[in-house]
């Protein structure tokens, strides 16, 4: 048995899920509404205030789809309560970031500044000039704009330069030694 499948989801106060024909899942909360087509070939029912997966067989394919589906659906009650969040940092002489409506222009030593525009549902909030924030509901989607952003520049080993996750640790190089 799925150690993550099993669990079962609870649902806070607030929120509202809706099971459609065909695993069409839409959770709705305070914070907004997410919508996802889940595997067909999974169970998934609403018991006592908790949503339940489970497995029809234990075939390969439904093993590994049990725990994600269980996942996918916590992730949307969370995203709709709380909301995700990626804190983004900047280091380098020069290098900066601004907001202007939904523009976010990053100034990364190249000639030229990087534009970049919020995507639908995903809000980016600079703090200074070198602490991006990207928030939003969906998971998936605040991980992806903020791993967009992080490969307009990713840090360098040598002096740690680029744009890195503020939770992400740089493993340092010694750079070149003259010759004697």
């Amino acid at each position: 048995m799925s150690r993550i499948g099993k669990l079962p989801v609870a649902i806070p106060a607030g929120v509202d899920i809706k099971i459609e024909d065909g695993n069409v899942i839409t959770v709705k909360g305070p914070k907004g509404t997410l919508t996802r087509k889940m595997a067909d070939d999974m169970n998934i029912a609403i018991e006592d205030g908790q949503v339940v997966v489970t497995r029809p067989n234990d075939l390969k394919r439904s093993k590994s789809l049990h725990g994600l589906t269980r996942t996918l659906i916590n992730n949307m009650v969370i995203g709709v309560t709380q909301g995700y969040e990626k804190t983004l940092e900047i280091n380098g002489v020069g290098y900066r970031a601004a907001k202007s409506g939904k523009k976010l222009t990053l100034s990364l030593g190249y000639s030229h500044p990087v534009e970049m525009t919020d995507p639908e549902g995903i809000e980016t909030v600079v703090e200074g000039t070198n602490k991006i924030i990207v928030k939003g509901i969906d998971k998936e989607k605040v991980g992806q704009f903020a791993a967009e952003i992080r490969t307009k520049r990713p840090p360098e080993p040598y002096k740690g330069k680029g744009i890195k996750y503020a939770d992400e640790y740089i493993r340092r190089k010694v750079g070149k030694t003259g010759k004697k």
